[in-house]
């Protein structure tokens, strides 16, 4: 070997700081449901920007968090769970992920290390596969996450049932919930993307807008305890968010700073039973979701505000191309 080292990420060898390679794109993280993509992005971020529950199809949108490192930037787009779909959301839930997967620049398929390898993982496989087919498509790292959950002998077998999955470029198993081996996938995605300008502001970390966050704290909420098809049945969507005299009529506005802060939101539930579940005997079980998300709500506006939920019956709106177009989907 010449006494010359060629510096990691710098083609020519000469190691010139001013000159060092800035990489950035986007990276989708995409698994069957509940495969830990959430938690995942959270722990990348640093900070939480998609709500978490152990009930399957919590993700709903394609959210954006960013990382910013002094080398690269790595838009992080926390997908649905791909699924076999029973439901008009359901399809548009799989097409919003295959449509995401053609504009990335890398796929995170998420595999956790508790669960063998299914019909699930082997149809997103397959669909990956068929993208880099005749053309150039997105590169693919496997995540082997959850690997806090098992043993070294389990580990092994799975990572090995993994690279027979397909041709991944890169395996790396991770534990976001214990933040191990963060720092490698980070360094990993980023050896894969593009060279390439910063996109987003160093203190930007989501794509998300207050109203979106709100929404989904407060959903993220009210799906705690519930059971059966009724997660899937509850929408939220925040009607204002609005200062009002705090000595006066709480319905006239006042200059921002000055008041009293108001969050009013509906949640849509598809029929007048499940009404009654989310608002409870007396109206309990909606206090519950509005003290649980008023305290994620107050984190992240850095300030108390006053939530006013309501609870509405949309029948069927899974089903109903009209009111999934009023909801947001």
């Amino acid at each position: 070997m010449s006494d010359e080292q060629q510096v990691p990420g710098d083609a020519d060898g000469t190691g010139a700081e001013s000159g060092s390679v800035h990489r950035a794109g986007f990276v989708a993280l995409v698994g069957r449901p509940n495969v830990g993509k959430s938690t995942l992005t959270n722990a990348l971020v640093g900070e939480k920007v998609a709500i978490t529950s152990t009930k399957p199809q919590t993700t709903r949108r394609a959210i954006r968090g960013i990382v910013t490192r002094e080398d690269s930037q790595i838009i992080l787009v926390d997908t649905p769970g791909v699924h076999r779909p029973r439901t008009l959301l359901g399809e548009r839930l799989n097409d919003l992920v295959r449509e995401t997967l053609g504009e990335v620049d890398v796929v995170g398929f998420c595999l956790p290390a508790d669960q063998k390898i299914g019909p699930g993982d082997r149809f997103i496989a397959e669909d990956l596969v068929e993208m880099r087919t005749g053309r150039r498509g997105p590169r693919v790292v496997a995540i082997v996450t959850k690997i806090d959950l098992v043993g070294r002998d389990v580990l092994a077998e799975h990572l090995m049932n993994v690279d027979q999955l397909m041709d991944f470029d890169e395996i790396v198993p991770i534990s976001a919930v214990k933040g191990e081996q963060i720092d490698v996938l980070m360094d990993v995605v980023t050896r894969q993307l593009p060279e390439g300008p910063q996109l987003y502001p160093d203190d930007q970390l989501t794509e998300e807008t207050r109203d979106d966050r709100i929404s989904e704290l407060i959903r993220e909420a009210a799906l705690e305890g519930v059971r059966d098809e009724l997660p899937h049945s509850i929408a939220v969507v925040v009607e204002e968010v609005v200062e009002v005299d705090p000595d006066g009529d709480a319905f006239t506005p006042v200059e921002p700073g000055t008041g009293r802060l108001v969050v009013r939101a509906t949640l849509f539930v598809e029929r007048d039973s499940q009404k009654g579940i989310i608002i409870g005997r007396g109206g309990s079980r909606l206090k519950e979701v509005g003290s649980r998300a008023r305290s994620e709500i107050n984190a992240l506006l850095g300030r108390k505000v006053h939530l006013d939920l309501r609870v509405k019956v949309a029948k069927e709106w899974q089903r109903d191309p009209k009111q999934l177009g009023r909801l947001g989907f």
